[in-house]
């Protein structure tokens, strides 16, 4: 015993000093902060008040002053306010100061010596106070000072709390740890060598019957297997600590439609809310056959999100009018009362020519900036030309912006994804009142990969106009920082995520966006389960199958829909039984076919279905069942709930919400998610069975073990997937995303940081 104390007596000693010295980091850092704090908030009450207070120094008597430092001394720690004149007479001072400060403090005496303010902590009748003087002027001439009493004693309360808890902490980790240390150090090392003592001592003392002895080198190997794996359940334990406490937080916030638009609007105060992005909420098509004009609601989350909002604050939503009939349907100024059964919100359009679409969109966006960010080995082209039609499309609806805006105080715009990357610093320059945000749904590279785009500084500054800037996940806002860190000359701040540039201050924030998820819904089909569904869908699609997969897909080459095509080859190869079982339906929406790279992998995809089809189909099966249309929310709903498993097996992407929707839609808590670790939603549904879509034979494992796997464990793993969606749904993602933007302060933004809504 007393050589593993002398051996453990050490690290006791470093992880209590360690603790501890992270205990008085951390009340430190709490008492700077607080008190920087305090310090700001007695400024800006300061400047205010001054400015009050200087034109009655020449009215006596001083009511008019008394009534001022009244009404400005009940404000939170604020002990009172005080007027004195040059000489240090009280002029006029908050009920009850004078038992505080009965004479001008010195504070003042400094304020008025060097014409600033001034401000200092001090105790005052044993309690902490700070003090913060301005001198009060007349015709250029110091007249007086103006004092500011706050009490501090919650400083010093809540570094008390702190260093409590902390110390309490630091023991207990202290008692945990060594504990653990004594037992691996008795069983790992000490007893190891008496057993070997022993086995030396008998062979001294010439016994026959000696104890073998241990394998050279197995007491270090025992060593360090054990601490592997303490490691590993330390950090097990801690991942699953740090999720309970998510959830329990979040139980008591489920957000929904209507508790965003409540909350949002009081946020506003009644400000309306623009938005701008490519895509339109509602667009206006001819009939082909009566040349009747009809309505299409784009099948989207981020309508389903900003919607509510929009409706709540009567706001603005600026878009490209792409329908064939939307210029017949807007007023003289391009707007658009909707939604159609209930006008409570304005569409504006913005019209462009074939060639700005085809350069803006079709080439920079989608040829340029899309492959770049998603590093999917599709070469990014970057035409000179089409970054001249990006440039001219951000200023004309930067301009659209700034028109709705006209006549609209201190107005908040949430911009849309890569399409408007130069918009915010546009519109900023021109209304620099103006608190400005953009989401970015796809995912930001490292500084390397972005270095390839011709025209990134200028993309990055554009970014740097927005007081916010958001991405999916936090990997995404570190590679964006690095990136500003090589590309620009501007201050970084790693500690709270923001970059200041010539001044003005840009926060970076990741809100990960999700789904509406269906609360009580009712299926159009609700008698049927998911057995008489997959029957149904077979006879659809006139093929026989009693196990099927989905994926759902544009037909993308970031999607990994080859890829998959081929883990499914591979899994049937290896498992000859569930050849004739087991069918796979791959629904893939047409996107971007003017562009050829999306033309050709349309085709591609074809030739590899017809291809693994032919090596496999037997009558009326087949392995896989390509769809190549698109499809409305409610018919894939079908699918969705037929299907064993869904395959989501992006080679990167921002988030992916098809994982989240195929989540939302088993309310039966039955089929298993295969999903790509390269999409944002692997980080938080890491109850899927989580693959490298580059590795076909984990792949096909993969399919395997979701199918394979017992109904209880689908169904735990599900709950808990389902249990993450619901809570951070898309209402959450509006509402934190909003919050924050509407809780910057344009007047100081760089001294504000944003708080987190839960």
């Amino acid at each position: 015993m007393r050589t593993t104390l002398k051996i453990v007596l050490p690290l006791i000693v470093s992880v209590a000093s360690v603790s501890l010295l992270f205990a008085a980091y951390q009340v430190r850092t709490q008492k700077r902060i607080l008190r920087n704090d305090l310090s700001r908030r007695a400024e800006v009450l300061g400047e205010s008040l001054q400015d009050n207070a200087e034109p009655l120094l020449d009215h006596t008597p001083n009511k008019n002053l008394q009534r001022l430092v009244e009404r400005f001394g009940k404000r939170e720690h604020l002990k009172g306010v005080a007027v004195y004149d040059e000489s240090g007479a009280a002029l006029a001072m908050t009920s009850g100061l004078g038992l505080v400060l009965r004479s001008r403090p010195g504070a003042a005496a400094k304020a008025a010596e060097r014409d600033a303010g001034y401000g200092e902590y001090l105790t005052i009748q044993e309690s902490a106070m700070h003090i913060y003087a301005l001198p009060l002027h007349r015709d250029a001439e110091i007249a007086g000072t103006l004092v500011l009493l706050h009490d501090a004693t919650y400083i010093d309360e809540q570094v008390s709390r702190t260093l409590r808890d902390s110390l309490l902490n630091a023991v207990i980790q202290t008692l945990l740890i060594s504990g653990l240390a004594l037992v691996l150090v008795r069983w790992t090392f000490t007893d190891p060598l008496a057993r070997t003592a022993k086995w030396l001592q008998t062979l001294r003392t010439g016994q026959t019957h000696a104890p073998p002895m241990a394998p050279q080198g197995e007491i270090f190997d025992q060593l360090h297997q054990e601490v592997r794996h303490l490691a590993q359940d330390l950090n097990a334990a801690r991942a699953t600590a740090e999720e309970e406490a998510r959830l329990r937080d979040s139980n008591a916030s489920l957000w929904t439609a209507e508790r965003l638009r409540v909350s949002v609007r009081n946020k506003l105060q009644e400000k309306p809310l623009f938005v701008v992005s490519n895509r339109e909420p509602y667009l206006h098509v001819f009939s082909e056959k009566d040349r009747s004009i009809g309505i299409i609601v784009p099948a989207s989350g981020l309508v389903t999100a900003l919607e509510p909002v929009l409706l709540a604050c009567d706001g603005t939503w600026i878009a490209h009018g792409s329908g064939s009939a939307d210029r017949e349907l807007v007023d003289a100024h391009d707007h658009l009362r909707v939604p159609p059964d209930h006008p409570s919100y304005t569409l504006r359009r913005v019209w462009l020519s074939a060639e700005e679409e085809k350069g803006y969109y079709e080439g920079f966006a989608n040829e340029g900036l899309w492959p770049l960010c998603h590093v999917a080995h599709t070469r990014p082209i970057f035409r000179p030309e089409d970054w001249q039609h990006y440039q001219e499309v951000n200023r004309r609806f930067a301009d659209a912006v700034l028109q709705e805006m006209e006549g609209t105080e201190s107005p908040i715009l949430l911009a849309q994804d890569y399409h408007f990357a130069l918009l915010p610093r546009m519109v900023k320059e021109a209304r620099p009142d103006a608190r400005v945000a953009i989401f970015w749904h796809i995912p930001w590279p490292n500084p390397e990969v972005f270095g390839i785009c011709p025209w990134q500084r200028e993309l990055i500054e554009g970014l740097l106009g927005a007081d916010l800037i958001g991405f999916q996940v936090q990997s995404h806002c570190n590679n964006f920082l690095e990136t500003v860190d090589r590309a620009l000359e501007a201050l970084t701040e790693w500690d709270r995520f923001a970059v200041n540039r010539k001044g003005h201050v840009t926060r970076v924030r990741p809100y990960p966006i999700s789904v509406a998820f269906p609360e009580n819904s009712n299926r159009t089909m609700e008698s049927r389960n998911a057995g008489v569904e997959r029957a149904a869908i077979c006879a659809e699609l006139g093929i026989e199958a009693s196990l099927l997969g989905v994926g759902v897909d544009r037909v993308d080459y970031t999607k990994g829909i080859l890829e998959r095509f081929r883990g499914i080859e591979h899994f049937l190869g290896l498992h000859p039984e569930y050849q004739r079982r087991f069918a796979f339906v791959q629904i893939g929406a047409p996107s971007r076919t003017d562009i050829r790279r999306y033309r050709e992998f349309l085709e591609e995809v074809s030739e590899e279905a017809e291809r693994i089809n032919g090596r496999f189909q037997a009558g009326r099966w087949k392995p896989i069942v390509f769809i190549k249309k698109h499809h409305s929310h409610e018919e894939i709903a079908r699918y969705y709930h037929a299907a064993s498993l869904c395959l989501v097996t992006s080679l990167h992407d921002g988030m992916n919400l098809v994982a989240k929707e195929f989540v939302a839609s088993r309310d039966d808590e039955r089929g298993v998610l295969v999903l790509s670790t390269f999409t944002g939603a692997a980080h938080e549904l890491s109850d899927a069975l989580l693959v490298n879509p580059y590795d076909i034979e984990q792949l096909a494992d993969a399919i395997y073990r979701a199918i394979e796997m017992p109904e209880d464990q689908q169904s735990l793993r599900m709950q808990r997937m389902r249990q993450n969606v619901r809570e951070h749904n898309v209402f959450r993602w509006a509402a934190n995303l909003l919050s924050d933007l509407t809780e910057i302060r344009i007047d100081s933004a760089e001294r504000i940081e944003v708080p987190q809504v839960s």
